[in-house]
């Protein structure tokens, strides 16, 4: 990435009523042949972002470049990129290669050309023998595959995809989740992508972009997002999360002891400047913590009120103190099935995965808070 950014937000801003932000102040920056997810829950503004730089929606403040070059006020047709949205759009009077050939055909190109393009494109998404069908005879994979085709056929040097796996059931999802990492491997096309699910987002992306209210709360690879992230919001929002509040009573070098609501006390690793006082929120990912494992300064009794059977995981629901739900998600070794509801456990983590979060001491929930994937 030694060259400069292909796409560029810069401080941009979007209004439906001239009043309310639905975007504000957002800066992105996305390199050639990168796959950037925005990720957000609903509301966040991911979906105006990737509207406002198709040319959908129209910028309130600020500028959108494109090699340098601003493009925030040209219309959507003269952009190049190409577009895939969540239900398809595809004609249905159309064939599927009629349906590729379309934005060829738009562009005035010569009908061998366009023959051999739509050929061509059918053959990369696996759908060479499709040809004659119509949408309303085939699947929704192979229709989301029709939409994938429609948008590479043009060669188009970015192509934005609005949660285009949403309508698609769990298996076919990791399937196509598979095939466009692939597509993108092998194409080198820029893609800048939308969703709300957070293990699509960890799965298929080189960078993610965290949002919220319709600002960015971080923005990194998949492993820096679950393994650091940035705000409490992001590490509750990414994936499952324990979550314990606590006032800072120690802080020694990067670590700091918290002193929980029921008296006890817990180290933690902090985020950013945490000062004795600092109302925390404690962050641990039920997969770091140990179970009965060897006791050190974290270790505490905890009693087994839930065992859940995941197939690949156990899932334990434990309460200690007042703290009463608790989640360790365990590897099923084939032995793992021994725990029981009302045994009684010791549970411990590491204090480097143990990260405190400085906050207003207002959103923090008296025991714990806890999000899934």
């Amino acid at each position: 990435m030694s060259e400069g950014p292909f796409i560029e937000y810069i401080h941009v801003d979007k209004s439906y009523d001239g009043k309310n932000l639905v975007v504000s102040d957002f800066n992105l920056e996305v390199y050639r042949s990168e796959f950037v997810t925005l990720l957000g829950p609903s509301g966040s503004g991911k979906t105006t972002c990737l509207m406002m730089l198709a040319g959908f929606e129209a910028v309130t403040r600020g500028k959108i470049l494109a090699s340098g070059t601003p493009i925030h006020r040209v219309p959507s047709y003269k952009r190049g990129i190409g577009v895939v949205f969540q239900h398809y759009a595809l004609f249905p009077h159309m064939t599927v290669a009629e349906n590729v050939a379309f934005p060829l055909q738009v562009r005035k190109l010569p009908r061998s050309e366009v023959e051999q393009r739509v050929a061509k494109t059918l053959e990369m998404v696996q759908l060479a023998g499709y040809a004659a069908r119509r949408p309303r005879q085939l699947s929704g994979g192979q229709q989301q595959r029709v939409a994938v085709a429609r948008a590479l056929v043009f060669d188009p040097p970015l192509i934005l995809m609005d949660e285009p796996l949403g309508a698609l059931d769990k298996q076919l999802r990791h399937q196509m989740q598979y095939e466009l990492k692939q597509l993108h491997r092998s194409l080198g096309v820029t893609v800048l992508y939308v969703t709300h699910d957070q293990s699509e987002a960890l799965t298929m992306s080189n960078r993610v972009a965290i949002l919220r209210n319709g600002l960015v709360e971080q923005i990194g690879s998949p492993e820096e997002i679950y393994e650091r992230p940035a705000t409490a919001f992001v590490a509750q929002f990414v994936g499952e999360n324990n979550a314990l509040s606590g006032t800072v009573v120690r802080v020694e070098g990067s670590t700091c002891c918290v002193r929980l609501v029921d008296g006890s006390e817990v180290w933690g690793e902090g985020v950013g400047i945490v000062r004795n006082g600092d109302h925390v929120l404690l962050s641990i990912r039920p997969e770091r913590v140990r179970i009965n494992a060897n006791e050190d300064e974290t270790a505490r009794r905890a009693d087994i009120r839930d065992v859940t059977y995941l197939g690949e995981q156990i899932r334990l629901r434990l309460s200690f103190g007042m703290v009463d739900n608790f989640i360790v998600t365990i590897r099923n070794l084939g032995d793992s099935m021994g725990y029981k509801v009302g045994q009684q456990v010791i549970v411990s983590w590491r204090t480097p995965d143990c990260r405190a979060f400085v906050t207003d001491g207002s959103n923090c929930p008296d025991a714990v808070g806890m999000t899934e994937v």
